[in-house]
Protein backbone atom coordinates (compact mmCIF):
# COMPACT_ATOMS: atom_id res chain seq x y z
CA UNK A 1 0.00 0.00 0.00
CA UNK A 2 1.45 3.72 -0.95
CA UNK A 3 1.16 6.18 1.36
CA UNK A 4 -0.89 8.64 -0.70
CA UNK A 5 -1.60 12.00 1.37
CA UNK A 6 -4.57 14.55 0.02
CA UNK A 7 -1.83 16.83 -0.76
CA UNK A 8 -0.53 14.81 -3.38
CA UNK A 9 -3.71 15.35 -5.19
CA UNK A 10 -3.72 19.33 -5.16
CA UNK A 11 -2.99 19.14 -8.70
CA UNK A 12 -6.00 17.76 -10.14
CA UNK A 13 -8.25 20.29 -10.36
CA UNK A 14 -5.49 23.10 -10.89
CA UNK A 15 -5.07 20.42 -14.67
CA UNK A 16 -8.22 19.60 -15.05
CA UNK A 17 -10.78 22.51 -13.97
CA UNK A 18 -13.33 20.69 -15.99
CA UNK A 19 -13.08 17.94 -13.90
CA UNK A 20 -12.29 19.47 -11.13
CA UNK A 21 -16.05 21.08 -10.92
CA UNK A 22 -17.67 16.99 -12.16
CA UNK A 23 -16.16 13.77 -12.41
CA UNK A 24 -16.48 10.11 -11.95
CA UNK A 25 -13.85 7.92 -11.95
CA UNK A 26 -13.66 4.18 -11.76
CA UNK A 27 -11.10 1.47 -11.35
CA UNK A 28 -11.53 -2.74 -11.95
CA UNK A 29 -8.74 -4.73 -10.97
CA UNK A 30 -7.76 -7.33 -13.98
CA UNK A 31 -10.10 -6.71 -16.47
CA UNK A 32 -9.41 -5.28 -19.96
CA UNK A 33 -10.40 -1.99 -21.68
CA UNK A 34 -12.98 -3.09 -24.14
CA UNK A 35 -14.54 -6.18 -20.67
CA UNK A 36 -14.95 -2.67 -18.90
CA UNK A 37 -16.50 -0.82 -21.84
CA UNK A 38 -18.71 -3.59 -22.31
CA UNK A 39 -20.13 -3.98 -18.45
CA UNK A 40 -20.88 -0.25 -18.71
CA UNK A 41 -23.29 -1.82 -21.95
CA UNK A 42 -20.84 1.26 -24.23
CA UNK A 43 -20.50 1.56 -27.48
CA UNK A 44 -17.41 1.52 -28.45
CA UNK A 45 -15.59 4.18 -30.02
CA UNK A 46 -11.66 5.69 -31.12
CA UNK A 47 -8.56 5.84 -29.00
CA UNK A 48 -7.16 8.78 -27.87
CA UNK A 49 -4.20 9.84 -26.42
CA UNK A 50 -4.29 11.95 -22.75
CA UNK A 51 -6.53 12.94 -20.67
CA UNK A 52 -6.96 16.58 -22.56
CA UNK A 53 -7.66 14.21 -25.51
CA UNK A 54 -10.67 12.76 -23.39
CA UNK A 55 -11.67 16.02 -22.04
CA UNK A 56 -11.54 17.86 -26.06
CA UNK A 57 -13.80 14.70 -27.19
CA UNK A 58 -16.50 14.86 -24.12
CA UNK A 59 -17.14 18.69 -25.20
CA UNK A 60 -17.35 17.80 -28.93
CA UNK A 61 -19.50 15.02 -27.70
CA UNK A 62 -21.47 17.22 -25.39
CA UNK A 63 -22.30 19.73 -28.14
CA UNK A 64 -23.72 17.79 -29.69
CA UNK A 65 -21.21 17.79 -32.51
CA UNK A 66 -19.52 14.49 -32.17
CA UNK A 67 -19.19 12.59 -35.66
CA UNK A 68 -18.11 9.44 -34.44
CA UNK A 69 -21.18 9.31 -32.07
CA UNK A 70 -23.71 10.27 -34.42
CA UNK A 71 -22.41 7.04 -36.82
CA UNK A 72 -22.24 4.92 -34.01
CA UNK A 73 -25.61 5.81 -32.36
CA UNK A 74 -28.60 8.40 -32.66
CA UNK A 75 -27.15 11.54 -31.04
CA UNK A 76 -31.01 12.11 -29.55
CA UNK A 77 -30.09 8.91 -27.61
CA UNK A 78 -28.98 9.80 -23.93
CA UNK A 79 -25.46 8.69 -23.38
CA UNK A 80 -22.64 9.44 -21.37
CA UNK A 81 -18.90 9.20 -22.56
CA UNK A 82 -17.20 7.04 -20.61
CA UNK A 83 -13.05 6.74 -21.06
CA UNK A 84 -11.38 3.92 -20.29
CA UNK A 85 -7.00 3.11 -20.20
CA UNK A 86 -5.11 0.22 -18.37
CA UNK A 87 -2.77 1.32 -15.58
CA UNK A 88 -0.69 -0.77 -13.44
CA UNK A 89 -3.12 -4.13 -14.00
CA UNK A 90 -6.59 -2.07 -13.44
CA UNK A 91 -9.01 -0.18 -16.09
CA UNK A 92 -9.24 3.23 -15.32
CA UNK A 93 -12.73 4.53 -16.40
CA UNK A 94 -13.09 8.24 -16.38
CA UNK A 95 -16.36 9.92 -17.21
CA UNK A 96 -16.39 13.68 -17.28
CA UNK A 97 -19.91 15.25 -15.85
CA UNK A 98 -20.38 11.61 -15.09
CA UNK A 99 -21.65 9.61 -12.57
CA UNK A 100 -22.31 5.86 -13.39
CA UNK A 101 -19.25 4.40 -11.67
CA UNK A 102 -21.24 5.67 -8.60
CA UNK A 103 -24.64 4.03 -8.93
CA UNK A 104 -25.66 0.75 -7.36
CA UNK A 105 -27.51 -0.52 -10.19
CA UNK A 106 -24.22 -0.16 -12.00
CA UNK A 107 -21.23 -0.78 -9.75
CA UNK A 108 -21.77 -4.51 -8.90
CA UNK A 109 -22.00 -5.16 -12.67
CA UNK A 110 -18.90 -2.96 -13.21
CA UNK A 111 -16.67 -5.12 -10.66
CA UNK A 112 -18.16 -8.53 -10.59
CA UNK A 113 -15.70 -10.86 -9.79
CA UNK A 114 -12.78 -8.69 -9.15
CA UNK A 115 -12.58 -5.25 -6.94
CA UNK A 116 -13.96 -1.94 -7.77
CA UNK A 117 -12.81 1.62 -6.36
CA UNK A 118 -14.75 4.12 -7.56
CA UNK A 119 -15.24 8.11 -6.51
CA UNK A 120 -17.48 10.68 -7.66
CA UNK A 121 -17.93 14.45 -7.85
CA UNK A 122 -20.75 16.93 -9.38
CA UNK A 123 -20.80 20.22 -9.60
CA UNK A 124 -23.27 21.16 -6.62
CA UNK A 125 -20.41 19.50 -4.51
CA UNK A 126 -22.27 15.90 -3.48
CA UNK A 127 -19.79 13.39 -3.82
CA UNK A 128 -19.05 9.50 -2.68
CA UNK A 129 -16.54 7.13 -2.15
CA UNK A 130 -16.74 3.05 -2.84
CA UNK A 131 -14.72 0.23 -2.53
CA UNK A 132 -15.90 -3.43 -3.05
CA UNK A 133 -14.83 -6.73 -3.44
CA UNK A 134 -16.34 -9.76 -4.94
CA UNK A 135 -19.69 -8.44 -4.87
CA UNK A 136 -19.56 -7.44 -1.49
CA UNK A 137 -19.43 -3.25 -0.35
CA UNK A 138 -16.70 -2.87 1.77
CA UNK A 139 -16.57 0.89 2.04
CA UNK A 140 -19.21 3.55 1.06
CA UNK A 141 -19.20 6.92 2.04
CA UNK A 142 -19.26 10.26 1.24
CA UNK A 143 -15.83 11.94 0.95
CA UNK A 144 -17.83 15.32 2.49
CA UNK A 145 -19.27 13.21 5.32
CA UNK A 146 -16.30 11.12 5.89
CA UNK A 147 -17.79 9.98 10.14
CA UNK A 148 -20.81 8.75 8.09
CA UNK A 149 -19.75 5.34 6.70
CA UNK A 150 -21.27 1.90 5.58
CA UNK A 151 -19.50 -1.52 4.26
CA UNK A 152 -17.71 -4.41 6.10
CA UNK A 153 -14.87 -2.40 6.76
CA UNK A 154 -16.63 0.83 7.91
CA UNK A 155 -15.87 0.57 11.04
CA UNK A 156 -13.17 -2.08 10.95
CA UNK A 157 -9.99 -2.14 12.52
CA UNK A 158 -7.47 0.57 10.59
CA UNK A 159 -10.06 1.92 8.79
CA UNK A 160 -10.24 5.65 10.82
CA UNK A 161 -6.10 5.42 10.10
CA UNK A 162 -6.44 4.76 7.23
CA UNK A 163 -8.75 7.67 6.39
CA UNK A 164 -6.96 9.76 8.64
CA UNK A 165 -3.83 8.56 6.91
CA UNK A 166 -5.28 10.02 3.70
CA UNK A 167 -6.27 13.03 4.84
CA UNK A 168 -10.01 13.11 5.55
CA UNK A 169 -10.99 14.85 8.87
CA UNK A 170 -13.09 12.16 10.80
CA UNK A 171 -14.02 14.86 13.39
CA UNK A 172 -16.45 16.09 11.14
CA UNK A 173 -14.95 19.86 12.09
CA UNK A 174 -12.96 20.42 8.65
CA UNK A 175 -13.77 19.55 4.62
CA UNK A 176 -10.27 20.68 2.98
CA UNK A 177 -9.41 18.63 0.34
CA UNK A 178 -11.86 15.63 0.90
CA UNK A 179 -12.28 15.36 -3.22
CA UNK A 180 -7.88 15.10 -3.02
CA UNK A 181 -8.32 12.48 -0.17
CA UNK A 182 -10.59 10.30 -2.22
CA UNK A 183 -7.74 10.23 -5.05
CA UNK A 184 -5.75 9.21 -2.39
CA UNK A 185 -7.84 6.82 -0.95
CA UNK A 186 -8.29 5.03 -4.48
CA UNK A 187 -4.04 5.16 -4.68
CA UNK A 188 -3.67 3.01 -1.08
CA UNK A 189 -6.52 0.90 -2.29
CA UNK A 190 -5.24 0.29 -5.75
CA UNK A 191 -1.43 0.44 -5.85
CA UNK A 192 -1.95 3.09 -8.80
CA UNK A 193 -0.51 6.34 -8.86
CA UNK A 194 -2.26 8.92 -11.16
CA UNK A 195 -0.41 12.38 -12.42
CA UNK A 196 -0.82 14.43 -14.87
CA UNK A 197 2.10 12.77 -16.79
CA UNK A 198 1.04 9.46 -16.96
CA UNK A 199 -3.10 10.28 -17.71
CA UNK A 200 -1.17 12.55 -21.08
CA UNK A 201 0.55 9.34 -21.78
CA UNK A 202 -2.00 7.21 -21.34
CA UNK A 203 -4.24 5.53 -24.24
CA UNK A 204 -8.10 5.68 -23.29
CA UNK A 205 -10.97 4.02 -25.23
CA UNK A 206 -13.82 6.32 -25.85
CA UNK A 207 -16.87 4.28 -24.90
CA UNK A 208 -20.67 6.07 -25.19
CA UNK A 209 -23.07 4.17 -22.22
CA UNK A 210 -26.54 4.83 -21.88
CA UNK A 211 -27.55 6.67 -19.06
CA UNK A 212 -30.54 5.09 -16.69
Amino acid sequence: MTAAHATDYTWFEKRYPVLGEAYCLTQVQGVGVDELLRRFDALTGREVTGLDAVLAAWETFDDGEDEEAEELFDLDEDRILVAVAELDGWALAIEPYGYLGSLYEVVPRLGEGTRLVSHFRNVNAADHFQWWEHGTCRLDFEPLFVDQRNGTDAEAPGTPELLTACGFQLDGERYELHTEAAFALAERLTDVRLSPERLEAATFRLGYAPRP
